[in-house]
């Protein structure tokens, strides 16, 4: 069944009182820049703006009002490198896995977060002006009902990077998502979250696979999103690419009616 079905489908069940005992966790405060950036900043013009009717103008290069991504604009793409972390959901956590979680008897929700699963620790100068990743999941999940009532199983799960840089030692930079100094880390979204619903028949079992990758689109943090997400000057958005930085790879979500998972996340990060 698709995840459209499913969803249809979880939703004809939705007034079931098991779907109550379900509860989202809270993912962390984040800012997805790969998605838009704010406004609250000016940003370069069109050159349009200074070709005259008279004597032509030299040719100069797009602003972002033609190409969305002036600073990009005509570089190479970089390969940057690349990082994996697994969690594992499990009624013992037996396994040993580095990442484990115990699930909570049906019909309870079980919340799980893990930061730092995976890492990309890139040398100053990696990249011009923006990190922009692909993200990966495989997922293995045992949907299963013990109760003598159809269900909704549920899982979701919310990827977060966290950017460790130098330049956000400053204390005057100040995080807009906590209202404190950075203090060397900005934490970002990943908009590559997953939400399951899966209606379960009274005692039914369900296994299934699930497999997809994610690309950004303006950058898991990029010299534009520091300057108008985060409040950067110019000067600073651009040194923050002259230092060394560390992406740490987290994962946090809930499950519910799952019998077990193992949860796969593959990122790879080029840049410019």
């Amino acid at each position: 069944m698709n995840l459209l079905a499913r969803t249809l489908a979880a939703a004809a069940v939705a007034g079931l009182s098991m779907s109550s005992a379900f509860a989202e966790s809270a993912a962390p405060r984040a800012i997805a820049n790969d998605l838009h950036w704010s406004a609250d900043l000016p940003l370069p013009k069109s050159p349009a703006a200074v070709r005259g009717t008279g004597t032509a103008a030299p040719a100069a290069s797009p602003g972002i009002d033609d190409v969305g991504d002036a600073d990009s604009f005509g570089r190479n793409l970089t390969w940057l490198g690349l990082a994996d972390g697994s969690v594992e959901l499990s009624a013992d956590c037996s396994s040993g896995a580095e990442h484990c979680q115990v699930l909570a008897p049906a019909p309870a929700a079980t919340a799980f977060s893990f930061y730092d699963i995976g890492r990309i620790k890139l040398p100053k100068n990696a990249t011009n002006s923006l990190l922009c990743y692909w993200f990966s999941p495989v997922l293995a999940i045992s949907y299963d009902n013990p109760t003598a009532a159809p269900v909704v199983a549920r899982l979701n799960y919310v990827p977060t990077v966290t950017v460790e840089n130098a330049v956000l030692d400053d204390p005057s930079l100040i995080d807009p998502n906590t209202g404190l100094p950075f203090g060397g880390s900005l934490l970002t979204a990943v908009t590559s979250s997953e939400r399951f619903e899966v209606p379960l028949a009274a005692g039914q079992h369900l296994f299934e696979r699930e497999r997809d990758s994610a690309v950004c689109i303006a950058g898991l943090i990029s010299k534009q999103s520091l300057m108008q997400n985060y409040g950067l000057s110019e000067a600073q958005a651009r040194q923050f690419f002259k230092k060394p930085t560390t992406l740490r790879l987290n994962v946090e979500g809930s499950a519910q009616f799952v019998g077990d998972a193992s949860l796969y996340f593959g990122l790879r990060v080029v840049g410019d």
